[in-house]
């Protein structure tokens, strides 16, 4: 069932961009549990395998349940685009523990039997030694599997935060918001969210956080309750080429395989472009620009997306993965 954020005049004023090294952090423990999330970080998961053994994340998955509530102390929303992992776990460890513990059972009661585990039991009835080790464990994960990564991952969020805001400056947020994710749409002031649970909020004034992240795919969250700023993550454009190594003489074989024009045509796409932007970009004509365009679309290495009178190519994740290995 749908989420609906409902906006009022203020709201309009209080939305931006962020990204957040602590989310992150606790979307990758729970993309290792989630099967389904592993397509395009399949070169991350092989990397990382001896490693994630080592960590015990058996308490951290107790608090994420398949559907339901996850709390929201333990990765509030990030103050702004610039927030360090070291900012973001300070606030963790200075949550209220009392506050926490009742966010917490209410996460427990929607993983079956977490409520009356040992360690759920252990958690609720100290909640201050639950803060401190949650909080040590979050920050095992982000030094173990995150942060030797983080200027890559921070890298793409950037590039799709900067794509988006120039899109919000040329269409408007009632214009950019359903272009984030085909789960989301916009009518008179009500964002929809198709994200499997039903959800309804007033933003009052607080305005909405949006956030891209390269774990999430393909979920898109709406959430955090009162007193967090309500906020939007979605899947990060880009991250199905995200753990792509360049091939070296791979610009070769990829002419080889597409023909020259398609090739460059590929490889030139880093950002969304119109054909005539492409056609002077490369020196071709806009005819045979079309034409190469059709050939990549058909093959299901572009995507065409209409944003007011232009058509913009972008490349779909199989895209992405050859364009990368062919740099």
């Amino acid at each position: 069932m749908p989420s609906y954020l409902r906006f009022g005049e203020e709201d309009f004023l209080r939305c931006r961009f962020a990204l957040s090294p602590l989310w992150e952090t606790q979307e990758a423990a729970r993309t290792l549990k989630r099967p389904e999330r592993h397509g395009y970080h399949l070169p991350w998961l092989r990397r990382h395998r001896a490693a994630v053994e080592a960590l015990d994340l058996s308490g951290l998955w107790l608090l994420m349940p398949r559907r339901g509530h996850s709390p929201d102390w333990l990765c509030p929303p990030p103050l702004g685009p610039t927030a360090s992992f070291e900012e973001e776990i300070a606030a963790v460890r200075a949550a209220d523990p009392l506050a926490a513990r009742e966010d917490t059972a209410r996460s427990l009661a929607d993983t079956p039997g977490a409520l009356d585990s040992p360690q759920g039991r252990a958690w609720l009835a100290d909640p201050h030694r639950m803060v401190r080790e949650l909080a040590d464990l979050l920050e095992r994960v982000w030094h173990t599997l995150i942060a030797p990564d983080w200027p890559r991952l921070r890298a793409l969020l950037e590039a799709d935060i900067a794509f988006h805001s120039r899109r919000l400056a040329e269409v408007g947020l009632g214009g950019v918001l359903p272009e984030i994710n085909r789960r989301c749409g916009w009518d008179a002031g009500t964002l929809t969210v198709a994200s499997g649970g039903r959800h309804e909020r007033h933003l009052g004034g607080q305005g909405l956080v949006l956030m891209p992240s390269v774990f999430v795919w393909p979920d898109v969250v709406s959430g955090f309750d009162p007193p967090w700023q309500p906020t939007l993550v979605y899947p990060a454009r880009g991250v199905g080429g995200l753990w792509t190594e360049a091939a070296g003489p791979g610009a070769d074989a990829l002419a080889r395989l597409l023909g020259r024009g398609r090739a460059a045509v590929l490889a030139a796409l880093d950002d969304p472009a119109t054909t005539t932007a492409l056609a002077h970009r490369l020196d071709l004509a806009p005819s045979s620009v079309s034409a190469h365009l059709t050939a990549l679309r058909d093959a299901g290495l572009l995507v065409a997306r209409r944003y007011g009178h232009q058509v913009l190519y972008e490349r779909t994740p199989l895209g992405m993965a050859l364009a990368s290995g062919g740099d």
